[in-house]
């Protein structure tokens, strides 16, 4: 691996995480990449330096930040990123070899999210990663802000892109929030009352079809609106999501005036 820049080109795929690995040890960095590139968009960085050029070009969802570095260590940089309004909310992970309990706790202290020992478990660290990012997006769950003129619309799906692609074709004329989390979504009902639901079908750890009877269940919506978004549509889909309470379907991809279209037709019908 040249050391001129490290902005090494990832492994591409859709909706996948973007990581930013950061130690100063070859092995490890080339190690570390292997393990994780069939998850994530894997970038190395071996520096401080390296980091912060790579943070000019691309918004990571993550950092993996390695302690022990020469010149500028680990509590330094996350120093330097929690001063920084464009990067303090970025969760970092500190990668250690260093068990010492003030160690750790001083990372925490400073705005990591967590630590993982050396060497590293590649399950292990998965796990850590996609909960650590999914906590940070559901903090974002709200809109950028609540306009009482337009109705609200609660968007479920765990793909990033598809939740940027409802948001952006209906910012406009409605007030969108977003979970990734499926697991989420009735803990959020019960606090706040929506005007029509898009639910996503596959979904890790609870589908659509098992959170649409548990939405059905709730007194404030029995009766609202819910469009189901799935990537097959297959009449079978169909009747299984109508026999359980859906309102309306979506087949993914869809088209921003289809989304708009049926999202205004079920919250007028609603009104």
């Amino acid at each position: 691996m040249a050391k001129s820049d490290s902005v090494l080109t990832p492994e591409k795929e859709k909706e996948r995480y973007k990581i930013i690995c950061v130690d100063d040890v070859q092995c490890s960095l080339v190690a570390l990449k292997r393990r994780l590139m069939g998850h994530y968009e894997v970038y190395p960085a071996e520096s401080n330096d390296v980091l912060f050029k790579l943070l000019e070009k691309i918004t990571p969802d993550l950092i993996l930040l390695d302690i022990n570095m020469p010149g500028v260590d680990g509590y330094e940089v996350i120093k330097k990123l929690k001063d920084d309004e464009r990067y303090a909310d970025i969760p970092v992970i500190f990668l250690t070899s260093n068990k010492e309990k003030n160690s750790v706790f001083k990372g925490l202290n400073l705005g990591a999210v967590d630590y993982i020992l050396k060497p590293v478990d590649t399950t292990n660290i998965v796990s850590c990663i996609d909960k650590h990012v999914m906590s940070s997006r559901d903090k974002k769950i709200l809109p950028d802000s609540e306009d009482g003129s337009k109705p609200y619309i609660l968007a479920v799906d765990d793909i990033a892109g598809t939740l940027k692609a409802i948001k952006f074709a209906l910012y406009k004329d409605y007030t969108v929030y977003t979970i990734a989390r499926p697991e989420c979504v009735i803990d959020f009902l019960e606090l706040k009352k929506v005007d029509l639901i898009l639910l996503d079908y596959l979904m890790p750890i609870m589908n659509g079809f098992e959170l649409l009877p548990m939405i059905r269940a709730l007194p404030d919506y029995k009766n609202t609106p819910i469009i189901m978004l799935t990537s097959e549509g297959t009449l079978p889909q169909i009747k299984e999501a109508i026999s359980l309470g859906a309102t309306d379907f979506i087949v993914k991809p869809f088209k921003d005036n289809e989304l708009m279209e049926k999202v205004t037709k079920h919250v007028n019908i609603e009104k």
